[in-house]
Parts: C-alpha cells; structure tokens; sequence
C-alpha cells in the first residue's frame, strides 16, 4: 500500500515574543531541520533491528510500516523550537511544498493512505489552527476519497476543523513525551486498519472547560496517569451500545491542551473512533466525565526562585545523599515558547545558594565572548535578560569559563532518546560558586547529557535548576530527592489568571476550579 508521510510541527504560544520564520524550520536543534523528498526516509529511518532510533513520531511509524507492509512515499517533515505565531511567509512555503509532494505523489499512482506527523498547537500570524488548515487543504486535493491519519502531541489544541479534515486522530499518552515513536507505530498499524477497510470508521469529539497548567499534565503521577489508564483501557474495548451488539473502539486518544494558545478552541478535548456512531459517542463521553472527575487533583503549588532555595539549603547531609532538588523554571521553558534567556532563578541561586547547577540559559553574546577568552579565563559581561521575553535585568558580573563545548551532542536520555542535540557555541560558566550551562542555540533542559558533555554531574549536586516544565523529569527525576516548580520571569506563566486572554470561547475555567473567562463583547481585530 502506498502511504504519503510527512510533517509540519510547531507549538505556539501566542504570548511569547519570537516568532518562527522560515530559518526556525531551516535550523536543526533538538530535531533535524526540514527534510524532502527521499532524504527524509534516510533521515527517519529504522535502525538495522527494525525499531526506530529516533524518539519521534515519523520515525516509529516508520518503522512499524515495514511490519505492515506500507510503502512510504516521502512529502515534507519540518519543525521548529516552539515559540510565539509561526510567520505566514513559512507557514505557506512549507505548506506549499508539502502540498506540490503530494501533488506529485498523486500523479505517480494511487495512494492509500496519508500520515501525518502533527503537533496540533500551530497557530499562524493569521489563522488560529494551522493544521486545521492544512489538513483541509490535503483533504480537497484528494476530494476526500483517501484516508487521513495524523498523530498529535499531548499537548494538542484539537479542533473541529482539525476532526473534520481528517479521518483518526492519534496522540501521545505520556508526558514527559516518551511515547512519540510508540504514538508513530500505533499510527502506521492504524493507516495499515483503515486502508483496507470498506468504510471510514465513526469518530466522536467533545472539547472540556478548563485549562490545565502544564506543570500539572505529566503523566508520571495522578491525575493524568489514570486519565491515560483509561484511555489505553478503552482503545479495542468492544462496547455493548443498543443491548444486542458489541462494537470495538479502535483508537482513543485524550490530549491536555497548551494553555498559552489564545485561540478559540484551546484546552483539553478527548476524542474516540468506532465502528458505530453510538460507541464513539459512548466512549469520549467517559473520557470526558473522568477529566471532570479529576479536575481538582490538577491544582497545584507554584514556589517562588527565593523560597526554592531557601528549601534546598535547608536540606541536610542525609537528605543531599539522595540528589539534587530540582527547580523546573517553567515559565521560561523554550519547549512552551520561552526564550531560554531569563535569570530570576539563576539570581536567587546567586545570593542564596552556597553552590548550584543551573542551565540551559540561551544567550549567544555571552557564549561567544566566553569562546573569546578561552577556557580557564575570567569574564566581565550582561548574562541573559536580551530578548525581552520578560521584564528583568541581565546580571552583571565577572564570570569564569570552566568549560568550552561545540554543542553537538548525542542525547540518550527517554524523552530526546536518538536526537542530535545542537546547541551552537556553548560554555559552562561560574559566579559566585554557581555554574551555569550557556548556549547558542535555544533548547529546553531534557537531558543530563546537557550538563555531563561539560564535565559536571546532576546527580552530584545540591541544587538545579532547569529550563523545563515536565519533560526534564523522564531523565531527572531518577535523580532527584524532590523537584519543585518556580514562578519566575516567562512567557509561558503557571497560572493562566496572569495570560492576557482575547479569543478564548467564553466559559472556560482559566485555571482548574479557578474563574471562567469571559470574552468581550468588543468585535476583535
């Protein structure tokens, strides 16, 4: 069966203050850069055991495609570091070009199928869903007559539009995201289910009324994890629906939402495919009454950078001999649009912390003046504070380089597993006894690797502090003897209360059990 594949990722958040241009595609950092044509097979392709290498979507339904016997047939896969709107110049050339590979997939023989490796957050400088969007697009070009499967994040906005255009939709179920190529498999098996059937299966949506913080979605403890539970439970469940005839639910998916999204359709929905309309509706409507459930076990504390630290110095020597406290500075998480760049922690540590490991802060000026000196130097400069993202100072002060590093590393760690990290001209810097992880190249802290290429230890530490909401904790929390979240200088705040809301539909509890938003009566511009 011949199945066209491809990609477009982007998670915006619409509060942020970069954009993503064409070279934010063009650029590889945590992902490869945007890959055409043959050279994305090579670039996706399973490793010589037949898994996949690569922790990412494409990869495992590639891999899975071989046992399914599928014949990929390469169109466009592009993403970017998450961050404010996607421009309209790089949203049409990648969707243009996706579009003229299909084109020419099309005029070589029939397909079968369409993948889709999706995020389900892209908002653009003019449309609120971009993959609603786009799939639209690919769906009239094949006047609907082949199916379409894409896979989404967690952390997807799904939409009607997005329901509509598209034939299943398949999202992780773990965050820290160390299900992507498990969620790629389960796609391909799904394609594979689909193609030969003789009809397009029943599928059923119902978006929920609240927002959840992502500090509170990671599936590594409750109430996510039973949420996910119970959406494995009921995928091939056969549902007895009239009394007399029991239908199999053949996919069922939940995503969490990415809350600094101002667009209409943000927040959490749930979605199911069956053979009958009624088994559908069944389905998401049990998913949707335990969202509802749980809605009070998503509440949770949000520390300040001085009381964190306070905390982990607080620890004593027993307590340091079971790691590091980590700090997740959420709100400057680059994997949520943050810019990578602010120091409110970084300060706190400073004054209040007899020693701390803190990183990655994106800052290319300090990272070159650093490869200026050379290693051992000592360096009077501005640290971080230079997009303004937030509203803070860089800090000032004379800073040793410990550590130089080209910034190419390999990751292994679960969530990044297989990635060529490229962090640019990066250095391991000191002040005041605090060492601090800076780079070129804007990249969230997922991995130990990010400290140890420079010599130094997490697990060895007192206290760290880490550019990251959640996905740090698929390979630090092993390590950890607590990890607690910090309201500190960001894009992407902890409650959403402070996110300057426009276009959300009017009802949705902002936070969970928190006030609803009301939009104004005021046409938007």
């Amino acid at each position: 069966m011949r199945v066209a594949v491809g990609g477009f990722q982007h998670e915006t958040n619409t509060f942020a203050s970069q954009k993503a241009d064409l070279d934010a595609f063009l650029q590889p950092d945590a992902w490869p850069a945007l890959q055409g044509g043959p050279g994305l097979l090579t670039t996706f392709a399973p490793g010589a055991d037949g898994a996949s290498d690569m922790n990412i979507p494409i990869a495992g339904f590639l891999a899975e495609a071989v046992a399914q016997a599928l014949t990929p047939v390469p169109m466009v896969w592009a993403a970017a570091t998450p961050s404010a709107h996607v421009t309209s110049d790089a949203f049409a050339h990648i969707a243009g070009m996706m579009v003229e590979e299909l084109e020419r997939a099309l005029r070589d023989g029939p397909l079968d199928a369409i993948y889709l490796d999706l995020h389900g957050a892209m908002v653009t400088e003019e449309m609120e869903d971009g993959e609603g969007d786009l799939l639209e697009w690919i769906r009239d070009i094949t006047n609907g007559q082949v199916p379409i499967v894409a896979s989404l994040d967690l952390h997807a906005n799904v939409t009607a539009k997005m329901m509509r255009n598209s034939d299943a939709l398949v999202a992780y179920r773990t965050y820290p995201h160390v299900d992507m190529a498990e969620t790629g498999a389960r796609a391909a098996k799904l394609v594979a289910n689909l193609a030969r059937r003789a009809g397009r299966p029943a599928k059923a949506f119902r978006k929920l009324n609240y927002l959840i913080p992502l500090t509170a979605q990671s599936t590594m403890s409750d109430p996510a994890a039973l949420i996910y539970a119970d959406v494995t439970a009921l995928e091939h469940l056969k549902l007895d629906t009239n009394g007399n005839e029991e239908t199999e639910i053949l996919t069922a998916s939940a995503t969490m939402g990415f809350p600094p999204a101002d667009i209409a359709e943000c927040g959490p929905a749930v979605m199911a495919y069956a053979d009958t309309q009624e088994a559908a509706d069944e389905a998401v409507d049990r998913l949707a009454e335990t969202f509802m459930e749980f809605e009070r076990g998503f509440r949770q504390k949000i520390w300040t950078a001085e009381e964190a630290v306070a905390y982990g110095e607080a620890a004593s020597d027993l307590d340091r001999r079971d790691g590091p406290l980590i700090l997740a500075d959420t709100q400057d998480n680059p994997g949520a649009g943050g810019n990578g760049d602010t120091v409110g922690i970084l300060r706190s540590l400073i004054s209040g912390a007899e020693t701390a490991l803190c990183g990655v802060l994106f800052d290319p000026s300090a990272a070159s003046a650093a490869w200026a000196a050379g290693e051992g130097a000592e360096v009077q400069m501005s640290l971080g504070a230079w997009t303004g993202g937030a509203k803070e100072k860089p800090i000032e002060g004379t800073f040793k380089v410990l550590k130089l590093h080209d910034g190419e590393i390999e990751a292994h760690g679960p969530f990044y597993r297989g990635a060529h990290l490229s962090l640019g001209k990066s250095a391991l810097l000191m002040i005041e006894d605090v060492r601090v992880v800076v780079a070129s190249h804007k990249v969230q802290t997922a991995d130990r690797v990010m400290f140890t290429a420079f010599g130094v230890e997490p697990a060895a530490e007192n206290i760290v502090a880490v550019k990251s909401s959640v996905h740090f904790r698929a390979d630090f929390q092993k390590i950890a003897r607590d990890i607690v979240v910090v309201g500190s200088p960001g894009p992407n705040p902890a409650d959403h209360v402070d996110l300057a809301y426009r276009r959300l539909r009017s009802g949705v509890r902002l936070m969970p059990m928190g006030p609803a938003f009301q939009r104004s009566r005021k046409p938007l511009k």
